[in-house]
């Protein structure tokens, strides 16, 4: 199989997140629940963890990265922080629903900043015009997970900041290969996956978190046992229960692999990739394809349509010549409204730093096969 779904989950491992994963099994009990060896050694990683990602995001304050399950997980405990019913809220075309069910959930009045795709100073342009002093924060995706769209998150930050609007982002297609960096964006909050583009195990994420934070779960913590409440200080406060320390260990492991490699060195791979993907099923009649004109402003994830076939044929055939791919509407309707597929949704093919340009060559000469045939 050739797997061309990173953007859901990196199937792809370094060696050495299985053998995290494998030494915490049987070496490490659960950190903060006990002075003996195997909890000690747990508490370590899960330190290591935080250490790591506050080196590889540029947090200033480790206490500051909390572990989660993943990044919905995170963007739910940001949001909950910061909104009340009836709360005015920004969010660009193309946020998943893992921002847009919350927000719904909680009654918040969702102001949406459309733009058309890989315009990325038409989408600057529309949050200009939407943050107000009404607005109570900000919440948008450094990468659109369904075109690979690059929204300009450092320039709505600084919108953000110049107005006192908090800002939420959604790192879910971009850490581990576009540039994060905490201290510049001064978000309240980031939220990312450890089962992408950091290449650790699923049921894995962090949560970059400031002191707006409040606890989503409540239960113990390892830490002021005699506190009938949560503990009122990062990292503690976020996470309640017990860790999943094979997890941690292996997302530590994953991290590692990207400080190794450099993530402009991934963005560089995976650009590369998505080029010659675009420009491969750009030549195949009947194939319409969604790609940036200008690199810059796509990521590692590239859709497309075929008029002869719904996009679920598609993936299916694909799927018996061999090729993981998704096809629908990518858990992001808004974004799919957005861009105009809402009806058909797409076929998505996302890279990761273990594709190759021979396996992008056979893709598209699968899918001008199945073009061929129809």
């Amino acid at each position: 199989m050739i797997y061309l779904d990173a953007a859901a989950t990196t199937l792809q491992k370094p060696a050495g997140v299985e053998k995290a994963v494998l030494s915490a099994m049987r070496t490490m009990a659960s950190p903060g629940r006990g002075g003996h060896k195997a909890a000690m050694r747990a508490a370590e990683k899960l330190y290591e963890c935080r250490e790591r990602a506050a080196r590889l995001f540029h947090v200033p304050d480790v206490e500051r990265v909390a572990v989660t399950f993943n990044a919905t997980h995170g963007l739910n405990i940001a949001i909950r922080s910061l909104v009340r019913p009836g709360d005015r809220v920004v969010i660009s075309g193309y946020e998943h629903n893992s921002v847009l069910r919350p927000l719904n959930a909680l009654g918040a009045d969702i102001a949406v900043a459309d733009c058309p795709v890989f315009d990325r100073e038409a989408a600057l342009r529309a949050f200009d015009r939407l943050i107000d002093r009404h607005t109570r924060c900000v919440a948008v995706n450094h990468v659109s997970n369904v075109f690979g769209f690059v929204l300009p998150v450092y320039e709505i930050a600084a919108l953000c900041r110049e107005r006192g609007v908090p800002l939420i982002v959604d790192a879910s297609q971009s850490a581990g290969v576009l540039r994060l960096d905490a201290s510049a964006l001064d978000a309240a909050f980031i939220a990312m996956p450890g089962h992408k583009a950091l290449y650790g195990p699923q049921g894995t994420g962090l949560l970059i978190a400031s002191d707006a934070a409040r606890p989503l779960l409540y239960g113990g913590s390892g830490s002021d046992s005699k506190n009938p409440l949560m503990p009122d200080y990062l990292p503690d406060m976020l996470e309640a229960g017990t860790h999943n320390t094979p997890g941690v260990a292996g997302l530590c492991a994953g991290m590692e692999f990207v400080e190794s490699r450099g993530p402009d060195a991934i963005a560089a791979h995976e650009r590369s990739l998505i080029a010659a993907l675009a420009a491969g099923l750009s030549s195949i009649r009947g194939v319409r394809v969604f790609a940036a004109p200008d690199p810059a402003s796509q990521a590692g994830v590239l859709s497309f349509q075929l008029d002869t076939l719904s996009c679920e044929e598609v993936g299916e055939r694909l799927d018996r010549a061999g090729f993981a791919v998704r096809a629908g509407l990518h858990c992001a309707p808004l974004a799919h409204r957005t861009v105009g597929t809402i009806s058909r949704g797409t076929v998505r093919a996302s890279v990761s730093a273990f594709n190759t340009r021979e396996e992008i060559a056979a893709f598209i000469k699968a899918v001008d096969s199945i073009a061929r045939s129809v």
